[in-house]
Order: C-alpha cells, then structure tokens, then sequence
C-alpha cells in the first residue's frame, strides 16, 4: 500500500516517534512524505521514503495529485490546527481530496494508530478493489 506522511512543524517529532514505533508495519509499504518530514523519519528509522517538496513549496500539493490519480491509500497528515499556515488552502486541499476519493486519513496521533493497526490486520485491503 501507498502511505503518504505529512506533519506541521510542531508535530514532527511526533511523527518521527510514530514511525519509531510502527516501523515494522511502515517497511512492509511504500512510504511518500513531504520533504522535511520523509528526511526526518528517514534519519530516524532507516526506512525507504518518497520525498516530494517541503509542504510549503508544493508537497501537498504533490501528494494530493497523488490522491487524485488513485496512487494513495492511506494519509498520515500530523496537522497542528493551532498555528495558522500560509498554505492553508494546500493544507485543506489534502483533507478534501481524501474525502473525495474515499482515502482513510488520520490528523492525529488517535487515528494514525487506529488506522496503522488496521492496515497491519488487514482491514485496508478493499483499497485494492479502487485499483
């Protein structure tokens, strides 16, 4: 499965320690992440990442033309709702194509553990189904 990786700045650490901590489910999928963020969960895990642009400069919107080509299964988008971006309309560009093309997404910590657990059981396999 595709998995695409997304964190604000104020959650980076967060993600790396996300994907610390399932990266033996993440290496068994092909990983996607906006610059910065696939740089540091690579230094941390060794893991394998696509990285696009930073998100500021395009990798949203990169990744959501990935999303709308059927090339996404699952969004991990780290979001931090409390520092407005720049690039909201990027930000919330992403949200919504997820919404459009049926794409599981998580915007925090809860969810990307709900959906990465799934997605190790088996649940996400219909995602096949789309392709």
């Amino acid at each position: 499965m595709n998995i695409a990786l997304i964190a604000h700045d104020a959650k980076k650490k967060l993600m790396q320690n996300f994907c610390i901590a399932y990266k033996g489910i993440l290496s068994k999928n092909e990983l996607f992440a906006t610059g910065t963020t696939g740089r540091l969960i690579e230094e941390v895990t060794n893991l394998n990442v696509h990285k696009y642009l930073a998100g500021h400069l395009g990798g949203e919107q990169q990744i959501g033309a990935q999303i709308e080509h059927n090339e996404m299964d699952l969004v991990i988008f780290l979001r931090d709702p409390l520092t407005p971006k720049p690039h909201e309309p990027d930000v919330n560009n992403v949200v919504r194509l997820c919404d459009v093309y049926n794409i599981p997404l998580a915007t925090n910590l809860a969810s990307a553990e709900l959906l990465i657990k799934s997605l190790d059981r088996g649940d996400l396999e219909w995602r096949e189904m789309y392709k």
